[in-house]
């Protein structure tokens, strides 16, 4: 019996470790609900929701290989002793994965409990993401190779003698694992249907803006893929993502008459930010550690340790009387979802403005975001609270952001009733308005900072590290484990004649 440990590879289709694993004997896949990992703070209940939603299709999809999915709660290493003392485990298989902390700690019990056992457990790389790297150089052309892989179809499934059980509700779960309430009525479906046709909507119709308009927190709603949930989740495969793409590109290249030139300027910009998916879950599987301290040990104690309570507070609930800011956090409270740049811009103000070091805040949008993504998102958490060394310091002005993102006040106020006798010029600096007696401290909030006094202390604070000694040798260091590069054109040309070590390389990240 081979069985198939699925964790963040909710899918039949493209699947690698599916395949092998069928190759060996009789499948079994397996999905565990874990209790302790819902119990954490980087996760949560619009999470978990997706995941079963993600679940129930995947269940019938196995069905119809011939297996329905086994869905059981409780501990991973447990169940897979139930399965080896029942006789129903030679094997294990499943993907790499690069998670948070508690996954990889837990991956490596159940590696120490396979050895102790004599099980074989053979994990398949899934996507750009490689262990062990010993370097970065030619990262991005491995990447391409990979992607450039035939996706693999699923086998056929003879039935095994497992109990598949009932898929529990959401509501049930949320019970059993003590998670509080968290209401996200519009956040997106889950599912590999729906995030077929997000693909094909995104490469056919919503793309064409997708380079100009993926700043805009209101036109980037629909013209950004909104796949990240499904790739999060792998209900959709990077590889499928990024054939998907190219064929369009192709298609684009041979269209006569010739198409809209947004068309494959967006679809460039979109295969860049398919790297950047790897790229960035690459610089947690290097260094682990980023999920809890500074990036450059530079920043140590920069910050308070302990966040300023009503300041995070007000931040997380969109009180803090900066109106584009709030409006994103109701947006991404009630949604799941925010554009990268709206998620640069919340991140770096409670980093700057409202000085918090970026643990705390960092927690929250992980359990905010529908798409938590271990490794993108303490990388961006990082390089949004000018932590990382490597990084432009960037200090968003959310005056200045709401104005240029926001340019008819529609977001704004969609998020904020409350400011709508508020005129349009004074919207996203409300205390500037004739009226703003009648409104701030009354139905919306004065603001709890000083923009522009706050920006100012943070920029000294963090200029004033990056001068002290020593820390341009250390983020030299930095560079070379975590940036990726390729040969410049005339170090390729060289390196076929002769092969040799390169200095000098261009970044591409």
């Amino acid at each position: 019996m081979q069985v198939l440990w699925l964790k963040r590879d909710l899918r039949v289709q493209d699947h690698q470790a599916l395949v092998r694993a069928a190759a060996e004997g009789d499948v079994l896949p397996l999905y565990v609900l874990e209790r302790e990992y819902w119990r954490l703070p980087d996760t949560s209940a619009r999470q978990l929701a997706f995941t079963v939603e993600t679940l129930a299709e995947l269940r019938r999809d196995f069905a119809a290989l011939g297996q329905p999915l086994v869905v059981q709660i409780g501990d991973v290493v447990e169940v897979l002793e139930t399965l080896r003392r029942d006789g129903k485990l030679t094997a294990l298989w499943s993907h790499e994965e690069t998670g948070n902390d508690w996954t990889y700690q837990r991956d490596r019990r159940v590696a120490r409990w396979c050895r102790d056992h004599g099980i074989r457990w053979t994990e398949v790389q899934q996507f750009g993401v490689w262990r062990r790297l010993s370097s970065r150089s030619g990262w991005a052309h491995g990447w391409d190779r990979m992607m450039a892989m035939p996706a693999v179809t699923p086998p056929p499934l003879g039935p095994v003698n497992v109990d598949a059980g009932p898929l529990p509700s959401v509501r049930d779960l949320q019970h059993e694992f003590g998670m509080r309430a968290d209401p996200c009525p519009d956040r997106q479906p889950a599912g590999r249907r729906v995030a077929e046709g997000v693909l094909q909507s995104f490469l056919q119709r919503r793309g064409r803006s997708y380079r100009w308009a993926m700043s805009s927190p209101l036109e980037g709603a629909q013209a950004c893929s909104r796949l990240s949930p499904h790739l999060a989740l792998g209900a959709l495969s990077m590889r499928e993502a990024a054939q998907a793409t190219w064929a369009r590109q192709r298609q684009l290249a041979d269209m006569e008459p010739r198409p809209d030139p947004s068309w494959p300027k967006s679809m460039t910009s979109f295969v860049g930010r398919l790297h950047w998916h790897c790229h960035f879950i690459q610089k947690l599987e290097d260094a682990p550690e980023i999920e809890f301290q500074n990036l450059h040990r530079a920043y140590d104690g920069l910050r308070p340790s302990a966040p300023d309570a009503d300041r995070l507070a007000a931040w997380a609930a969109g009180e803090t009387g900066l109106p584009f800011v709030d409006a994103c956090m109701r947006c991404l409270r009630a949604t799941g979802w925010l554009n990268f740049r709206m998620r640069a811009m919340v991140m770096s103000v409670a980093a700057y403005h409202l000085w918090l070091d970026w643990r705390a805040p960092g927690l929250v949008l992980a359990r905010r975001f529908t798409d938590y993504e271990p490794g993108i998102h303490w990388s961006q958490v990082q390089m949004q609270s000018g932590t990382t060394g490597i990084n432009t310091i960037r200090i968003y002005n959310p005056v200045k952001q709401g104005r240029d993102q926001d340019p008819t006040g529609a977001f704004t106020r969609r998020w904020l009733p409350e400011l709508a006798p508020i005129a349009d010029h004074h919207l996203q600096e409300p205390w500037m308005a004739e009226n703003a007696a009648a409104i701030l401290g009354k139905v919306y909030p004065h603001p709890i900072i000083d923009p522009q006094e706050a920006a100012r202390h943070a920029r000294d604070q963090v200029w004033a590290v990056r001068r002290s000694d020593g820390f341009r040798d250390e983020a030299g260091n930095i560079v070379a484990k975590h940036a990726s590069r390729k040969p410049s054109p005339r170090r390729r040309a060289s390196s076929r004649k002769k092969a040799t070590p390169s200095g000098q390389m261009s970044f591409k990240f």
